[in-house]
């Protein structure tokens, strides 16, 4: 049995991207910071961003584009695939 599941809960750094996919299909890109509260060997807080980057298809897609909006929290559930590409 295997599980890829995740979930992130984090604020937008930027305005959704969307465009329509020549299926007709429309596509949302979305960026998305998570941040940790860490402490160091001094005794100090510490926070470390990590940013995501998402993409939702569909009617997901066009809720996105309408009510999502730079700086907003968000909650995302769904599958890990990573992209890979070359320079």
């Amino acid at each position: 049995m295997t599980v890829n599941k995740v979930i992130l809960i984090g604020n937008l750094g930027a305005d959704p991207e969307t465009r329509t996919a020549g299926t007709g299909t429309v596509v949302s890109k979305l960026r998305i910071a998570t941040t940790e509260r860490v402490k160091d060997k001094e005794g100090n807080w510490n926070e470390q961003t990590e940013w995501h980057r998402v993409t939702c298809f569909g009617k997901t897609a066009e809720n996105v584009a309408k009510f999502l909006s730079k700086g907003r929290q968000v909650y995302i559930e769904g599958r890990l695939r990573t992209e890979k590409w070359q320079d």
